[in-house]
């Protein structure tokens, strides 16, 4: 009995152990489980944040790059601008003196005669062209109509000054003569002296014999200083010819244009804009019906 006894105790406390190590075990294992999936919350939670994270960077790339793009286009701008400065770069000495210079021919053209490089002086002279035209205009009596005057006088100034130039330069390409494209509106921009001292001496003193004088003299001298520039600069009589042939009846006419057909033109110009005079009003006659007449004279009756 006491064997029975120690053998069923000790099963009993054997399957005792037994099942409070299966409940350990289990418990082990709902704790594991719970660590698992607590860690894969948290994996897909740092994913998330993780893609949240690569957006913002790519974004603050973006802005970056558009931001470095915007600074280079503001950098290549004030670069530009620094390359034309040398040709604004200009004492108001030299701007005097070249003035001058602008209005005596040189006799020597065995050799190439030097021409400023820079437009400062030839842009303040068509400007100046351009105010002379608008006060002759003032002066001839013409109405501005919503700044139409301004717009032709600084269209026709400006489209002188660099189709001239422009077809001069051609020309000089063609005759293989030693003269850039800045050169050439140096020159004829300097050249368009002579027709602001004209233009603004004949607008004030209305006298055609003075301008005769004053076209042939002031003119005259300004298209000769630059026939003797081209002239240095082109070899061959032919070439020369062609070149300052073309130069000097453009550059003549031009003047000529400026003081008789230009206001002729720009009132014609004002007159097609405003329309036909209106015809004032008048009051006509209106026949009076036979019906109406007979009768007033039964009420008269």
């Amino acid at each position: 009995m006491e064997n029975m006894d120690d053998t069923s105790g000790s099963s009993f406390e054997d399957m005792g152990e037994l099942h409070q190590r299966l409940r350990e075990e289990e418990e082990v294992t709902a704790e594991a489980d719970g660590t698992e999936e607590d860690e894969g919350g948290d994996g897909e939670f740092l994913g998330m944040k993780g893609i949240k994270g690569q957006l913002g960077r790519q974004v603050a790339d973006e802005v970056w790059q558009a931001g470095k793009r915007q600074a280079s286009k503001a950098f290549n701008l004030y670069a530009n601008i620094d390359i034309l400065r040398p040709y604004f770069d200009v004492e108001p000495m030299q701007v005097r003196s070249r003035l001058i210079e602008s209005m005596i021919p040189v006799r020597m053209i065995n050799f190439p005669q030097k021409i400023a490089g820079e437009l400062y002086g030839p842009l303040m002279l068509v400007f100046t062209l351009v105010a002379i035209l608008l006060h002759g205009m003032k002066t001839s009596d013409t109405v501005i109509r919503e700044g139409t005057l301004m717009g032709t006088a600084i269209g026709t100034c400006f489209g002188y000054w660099l189709g001239v130039s422009s077809l001069v330069y051609f020309l000089a390409y063609l005759v293989n003569a030693q003269i850039t494209m800045l050169q050439t509106l140096s020159l004829l921009g300097y050249g368009l002296f002579g027709h602001c001292v004209v233009l603004f001496i004949t607008y004030n003193i209305h006298f055609h014999f003075l301008f005769y004088v004053l076209w042939l003299l002031c003119g005259g001298l300004s298209t000769l200083r630059m026939v003797t520039a081209l002239l240095s600069r082109t070899v061959g009589q032919t070439p020369r010819l062609l070149l300052c042939g073309t130069l000097s009846v453009l550059h003549m006419m031009f003047l000529l244009y400026l003081h008789f057909n230009y206001h002729r033109i720009i009132q014609e110009l004002l007159g097609s804009l405003e329309g036909p005079p209106m015809a004032p009003m008048q009051r006509v006659a209106r026949d009076v019906p036979e019906l109406t007449l007979n009768a007033s004279l039964l009420m008269s009756h």
